[in-house]
This record gives structure tokens, sequence and C-alpha cells, in this order.
């Protein structure tokens, strides 16, 4: 529950909600406790008085009432009315949605173009019809009102467990024997109840403002009975001359309404775990830039990656994803970056072009210069004219690139015309022929095929293709062969080292696997923990890896005959970043460490062929 108000707060305007809501019940609550005029005593005599006269701190109405004690005994109402009408709807419409979205078919369809010819009908006529059925009351609008919002509810409701419907844990609840009702109550209703807080804190105030509205009108609250949207309708003929009767009654309806729905963004905020995570905030252009000083050092390679120190910043924690690496590449070469997962691996190649989303991401240190140019902290066209252009992505799932709605072709297009000036014909022309060059057969009639309509391997060949698009200088190919099978991977592998050795590309070759690494790559950098543990020539670090960590991931690489070695897991996890312990990062798993590997920092030592960071590295045999 704390951290829920932390992250309810966190929105400011939220807060502010929160305050004046809260300011409000409170009043209402101690309403009946205050020294105030009887809300429907009438003292014409004393008719329209002005706000902060004797007795009356707000002043009097058209019948001498007073102003201070009918404005709160009506928020008291409308509030009550509004909360009451909003319970009765998310329940009614929350069960509608549940039922038919569980049982789907016929139901489901019944149910739904019942709900979709209620929702035809104007909201506020559809409430004027059933208040003018049941005739003028507050009751009556309260049940208008809950009516007219049974849909929005069922509708949302629906959709979401329609999705929830086809999980596998309905599934396995269901060959466990569960009946319809009991899954219904302890399977969906608690996955889809965060949803239903979520609509309700955010149309309550809708429902109040709604039930004043009829109370305008004269169908809601009647004479001496007041509530906000009645006084608001007994003051419109004063509204010239005494304009108080209006005014005070309109702010406190503003009032409510305004702070129920910033609360209800808060709350809503707080209670989906995708915005409060920041999975669903619009990023920046490019990644936050908050470094002290510049690395000025001169490089004649294509692309340096000098000391870069790459955060996450998430409430009071802070993450340390890149602490202090450095990479080059020059042309035609090819480098491999290695390590567990959460090392860090992905986070440096995306730094290197301002890609990590921020919020939450934050660039702390270093440089990443391209052709001697400082790309960190350049303005967003110097990097959206090298994104895409001279610098490139492979990414390991094609289908987070590739659109579902558009034609290969057409991506292919977008991705050249975006960067180049040509017709439209040139770049269809282009895309064929990027097709043809990563081997895609029936090049013709594939640019017209949606991604949808392609194999994985096919996918993967065409984002090789965008990444080829513009003839870059660097490609960064993250894990692009992970989710193949192993003949598709080796074509990718030899496709990649055949562009690369044609065209002069030079290549960061992210990966889990040493046997990519030692097909294609001509060094490897190995990351542990935000750092780069292990540098060198791919021969020299797989025949002979210096850093104890190094070692034991070569070792859990299973060998093919013979039988010659056991496989051997590393023990324990890799630290979380957020904690990261003093000295070597690798010190609680390496049965090498020692007490001087705990206790400072460990520099990465050797020469520049071949490097590692450790006090005690393996010797070569």
């Amino acid at each position: 529950m704390s951290s829920f108000f932390r992250l309810l707060f966190r929105n400011h305007l939220a807060a502010i909600g929160a305050v004046v809501i809260a300011a409000i019940l409170l009043l209402v609550l101690i309403t009946p406790l205050l020294p105030l005029h009887d809300p429907d005593v009438t003292a014409t005599a004393d008719r329209f008085k002005r706000p902060f006269s004797d007795g009356h701190l707000l002043g009097t109405d058209h019948l001498g009432r007073d102003l201070l004690s009918r404005l709160l005994y009506g928020t008291r109402l409308s509030l009550a009315v509004g909360v009451v009408a909003a319970l009765i709807a998310a329940s009614i419409g929350s069960a509608i949605g549940i039922i038919a979205g569980y049982f789907g078919g016929h139901v489901d369809n019944i149910i739904m173009r019942g709900v979709d010819m209620l929702m035809a009908f104007p909201y506020i006529l559809l409430a004027l019809a059933i208040v003018a059925a049941l005739g003028p009351g507050l009751l009556n609008a309260l049940i208008a009102v809950a009516a007219v919002n049974i849909p929005f509810f069922a509708r949302n409701i629906r959709g979401i467990t329609v999705g929830l419907a086809s999980r596998e844990f309905i599934d396995a609840a269901r060959l466990a024997g569960m009946g319809h009702t009991r899954i219904i109550l302890t399977e969906l209703l608690p996955n889809v109840l965060p949803v239903i807080i979520i609509a309700m804190s955010t149309t309550v105030g809708w429902m109040i403002l709604e039930t004043a509205g009829l109370s305008f009108l004269g169908l809601g609250s009647q004479p001496p009975q007041a509530d906000l949207g009645s006084m608001l309708g007994e003051a419109r003929s004063a509204m010239i001359s005494h304009p108080t009767t209006s005014i005070v009654p309109g702010i406190m309806i503003f009032l409510i309404v305004m702070s129920i729905n910033l609360l209800g963004d808060g709350v809503r905020d707080a209670l989906d775990p995708r915005l409060r995570s920041g999975a669903l905030s619009r990023p920046r252009a490019t990644t936050l830039v908050d470094r002290q000083g510049d690395i000025s050092a001169p490089t004649d390679d294509l692309l340096a990656i000098q000391d870069l120190h790459t955060q996450f910043h998430v409430g009071r924690r802070i993450y340390r994803a890149v602490g202090g690496v450095s990479l080059a590449v020059k042309p035609g070469e090819c480098l491999g970056v290695i390590g567990e997962s959460g090392s860090g691996k992905s986070v440096t190649a995306l730094s290197a072009m301002g890609l990590v989303a921020s919020p939450p991401g934050v660039i702390t240190g270093g440089a990443v210069r391209f052709k001697g140019e400082d790309l960190i902290g350049a303005p967003y066209e110097t990097l959206r004219q090298k994104r895409g252009d001279r610098v490139a992505y492979i990414f390991q799932d094609p289908l987070s690139t590739l659109h579902p709605l558009y034609r290969i072709g057409q991506q292919l297009a977008e991705a050249i015309q975006s960067h180049h000036q040509i017709s439209r014909a040139e770049a269809h022309s282009r895309a064929i022929q990027l097709l043809q060059d990563v081997r895609i057969p029936n090049a013709e009639s594939r640019v017209g095929n949606y991604p949808h309509e392609m194999s994985g391997g096919m996918r993967q060949r065409v984002g090789i293709a965008m990444a080829l698009a513009n003839e870059p200088d660097v490609i960064i190919a993250d894990e692009p062969t992970t989710a193949l099978d192993v003949t598709v991977q080796a074509q990718i592998l030899s496709l990649l080292d055949d562009l690369r050795r044609d065209r002069g590309l030079a290549i960061i070759f992210i990966t889990h696997d040493f046997g990519v690494v030692a097909q294609l790559c001509d060094r490897i950098a190995v990351m542990y923990a935000g750092r780069i543990v292990e540098e060198g020539p791919t021969r020299a670090v797989l025949d002979a890896p210096a850093h104890p960590y190094t070692g034991r991931l070569i070792a859990c690489v299973p060998e093919l005959g013979g039988g010659r070695r056991a496989l051997a897991a590393i023990p324990g996890l890799p630290p979380a970043v957020d904690d990261l312990p003093v000295g070597c990062a690798f010190a609680p798993r390496c049965d090498k460490a020692q007490d001087k590997c705990r206790t400072g920092e460990v520099a990465l030592q050797g020469a520049a062929s071949h490097a590692v960071r450790c006090h005690f590295p393996e010797e070569a045999v």
C-alpha cells in the first residue's frame, strides 16, 4: 500500500487532485457538526445577500437560503449520487463484460450487440429518456446515469477478458476441474479488478457532472432538496444580476470533477504495471546526457566507444547498466561482444547512437566517436541523419522493426527515402536489389509481402537488407541469429561475413554463442556487470582465456564427441547493477578470488592485443 501511494503522489497533478478531493470530502463529512443554517429554510427578507454578510459567509439565494449551507449539503448529495452510480455501473457493466468475454461465441454476440444498441444512442439523450419514463427525482437520475454508463464498462472489460480467456492459466484451471463460476471469480476477476478500479476512478467525475446536468434541467433533485446541479438551475435566472449564486456551485462542480479526474489518472498510473514501470511513457528522441567533462582523445577508429557510462534512474534507484566500456572497430573489422544476459551488451550498443529510452536511461560519462565526431550529446538532427544511414542496427527480433501493416518493399523504400532524395520507383527498384543481395529468392514477388507472410529466417534477412539499405559504414547486430534454426543461422552468418568483406563494413556483433564468434569475429570483448573483463583477438581469447569468467563461459559450451570434460555451470547469479559489490564484480562467483579482489578497483591490464580485468588471470597452458 505504501508503494501505491508513493507511485500515486509521484504524479504531481494527481497529488493536487488527491489533496483537493480529500479536503472536500473532509468538509462534507463534518458538515452536520458545523454551526450552519438549515439549508431548506427560506427568508425572503434576506434574499440575495452579498458574501461575507452577517451570518451568511457566502451570501444567500433568491429565497434567502444560506448559500454555504446549501453548498455543503448539496455537495454531500452530489458526491454520494456520483459514487453510487459509478459502483452500480461498474458492477453490472463489468459482470456483463466478463461473461461475454469469457464464454464468447453466441453469448458474446448476443450480449455485445445489445450493448452496441445502447451505445448507438447519445448518452445524455438516453439518460433523459430514462428519467422521462421513470419520472423526475434524484433516485431516478441516479438510475439513469448508472444505466447509460453500463455499456462503457461492459465493452472495456469484455476486451480485457477476451485476451485473458484464451491464456494458459485459464486452460489449466479448466483442466483442474474448476467450474465456470469459480474460474470467473478466482482467475479472471483478480486480473480484471485493477482495470475496473481504473475505469471507475476516471469516470466517477463525469457521473457527478451528468447527475448535475439532469438536476440543472429539473429532472434530478426536487425542491426543497438541493444538489449542485439544482442550485445552478435555480440560479440561472439571476446569473447577470447576482452571479454569486451561480459561481459558488459552479466552482464546486469544477473542483470536484477536475480533482477526481486528476486523481483517477494517478490511480491508473499507480495500478497499471506498464505505466508505473515507464514502459508506456513517451521516450525522448535521444538519450538524456548528464556527463561531467568530455573525452577528447583522438582516434583513427571508424567507431570508438570511450569509457561509456549509462545508467537507469528509476525512482531512488540507480541501475549502472554500463560502467566504463571502451570498444573500437575499424573498417572491415568484426568485433564480437559476448556475455550473460544483463551484462550490458545491448545497452552499450543502443547508447552509441542515443537510442536508450529516456526516461529512465541517462548517459553519465564517456564518448562515442564516429569518424572522430563525438555523438554523445549531439543535436537530434545529427543523430537522425546518421541512424540507419551511416550506423545501422540489426535487432534480434525482426518483427520489432517491421511494421505489420506495411509491405516489405514499402518499408525498405521508406528506409532509403528518409535519408536520400530519390523517386518512389528508384526506391522500389533498390528494395528489390537489397532482397536479392540478402539472397531472398523471387525478390520481385517477395517485395510485396507483408511480414507475417514470411518465415523467421526470411524476416531476419529483410532486417539485414534494411540495415544495408543506405550502405552504412557500421552495422551493430544485436543477437540477430538467436531465434533462428542452425541451418538458417549459418546462412545468415555467411551472408554477413560476405557483405563485410565485399563492402568493407565494420560490424559489432552481440551474441551469447562462442561458435558464432569463432566463425565471424576478428576480436572478442567479454562483458560482465556492465564492464569489459577481457578483450583480444578471437583465436587468442578462445584458445587461452585469461579471465576466469571467460574460461567458465567457454566451459559451459558442450563439445561434440569424446566426452573429455564435464559441463560445469557458473555458480551463483550475476550481480544486481543497482548494488554492485566493491572490487571485482565476478569475485562472489570466482573460485580464485582473494581479499584483494574485493577491496578496490580492478583495471583492464595487459597488452593492447589481449587485455584482462583480473588480479589473478589464468595462465596460458
